[in-house]
Order: C-alpha cells, then structure tokens, then sequence
C-alpha cells in the first residue's frame, strides 16, 4: 500500500536523522525501519533498498542546500575572498538550521562510502564540476605574484576552507554549542588563513 504524503515525508525525516548520525556504511535498514516506525519489509517495498532511500533523500537535501547557499549567485560576484566569507557564513547558518541534510550532503560528496562513489560521480559529477568552475573563473580576478601557480593556489584555498568544514563539525556536537563567541573566533580563524595564503607569511 503506498505511504500517504505525510507519512512518507515523517519517514524520511527520521530516516534522515539516522543517516547523518550514522553515516551510510554504518546505517541497517533495521536502524531505519525502527526510526521511521515502520516494518523492514514496508522500508523495502517503498524505497527497494537503502542506497535508493539513501538518494532519494540526497536528491531532495543537494536541490535545497544549493537553492539556501545561493550557489548558481557565486558566478555574480567579483570579489573571491569577500564571497568565500558570505558563502562560508550561508553555510554555517545552513547548519544551523538543517543540521542533518548538511551531515548528509557532506558525507556524500567530502567522506563518501565507496560503494556510492560510482553514483555519486554519475549522478552529481557534473553538477560539481560546475560548481568548482564557477569558482575557478572568480579566482581569476584575483591578482597573483609573479611565479605563483594559480592552480596550486585556488586548491590550496579549498583544502583550507575544507579543513576548517571537518573541524567545525568535529568540534560542534550539538547546536546549542554554536553561540556568538564560537561563530566570531571561527570566522576570524578562518579568515586569518585566508589572509595568510593571500598575503604571504615570509617576511
């Protein structure tokens, strides 16, 4: 029997919940059956399996995190180091808000489960390739020193930016321990990094 809207979207949300606790690997369709409050064998007549449950929910968390964080504004901008900073801010208060469909997200295209590399890589290759490129083309405005490789520079950027995305969801286990103070020093920190690989630390 199908699952009316309400409950389909109640199923969702808590298998959601597990998942971004969880992670893929380490998700049972036990887990998810006993979460939704529903039988094992109703997850798998509604969803055939867990990574088709798992991507449905990706599908759905991937289209609203690009719609909230503004993605396809990027290209609009003209300022690299300013948007790294707005972005960065869109998706700290994305967290804030939606805890859980950032968790999902984030494992799937930063920590992802080898057995969904290939879907991932088939299904969203593309739209992140386009993404990296519409940042590569607001990099190009920013004005290097002679003999430094632009290429070099722009990955070394992200590995920082990505760098400061692990610790912040190693660090905040819960989101009552995201006040004013800890989004202040984060954002200085990060920001300081920044400036260090854009101005240089040799004197």
């Amino acid at each position: 029997m199908p699952l009316q809207l309400y409950e389909r979207e109640k199923v969702l949300g808590a298998c959601l919940s597990v998942f971004a606790q969880h992670g893929y690997k380490n998700t049972s369709t036990v887990m998810l059956a006993e979460a939704a409050g529903i039988s094992k064998a109703l997850i798998f007549h509604h969803f055939s399996s867990k990574k088709k449950l798992y991507f449905s929910l990706l599908e759905h968390c991937f289209g609203k995190m690009r719609t909230e964080l503004r993605v396809d504004s990027i290209a609009r901008n003209h300022d690299f180091f300013e948007t790294i900073d707005q972005f960065s801010r869109l998706k700290f208060n994305y967290y804030r808000n939606f805890s859980d469909e950032y968790k999902l997200v984030y494992e799937a295209f930063y920590l992802t489960p080898d057995e969904l590399k290939d879907d991932i890589e088939e299904k969203y290759g593309h739209a992140i390739a386009a993404k990296n490129q519409v940042w590569e083309q607001l990099f190009e405005n920013v004005p290097l020193r002679e003999g430094v490789d632009r290429k070099q520079a722009f990955e070394l950027i992200f590995i920082t930016l990505e760098h400061f995305e692990k610790k912040f969801l190693a660090e905040v286990t819960a989101i009552d321990a995201i006040d004013e103070e800890y989004v202040q020093n984060f954002f200085d920190s990060m920001n300081s990094f920044c400036s260090m690989i854009r101005h240089g630390i040799a004197q």
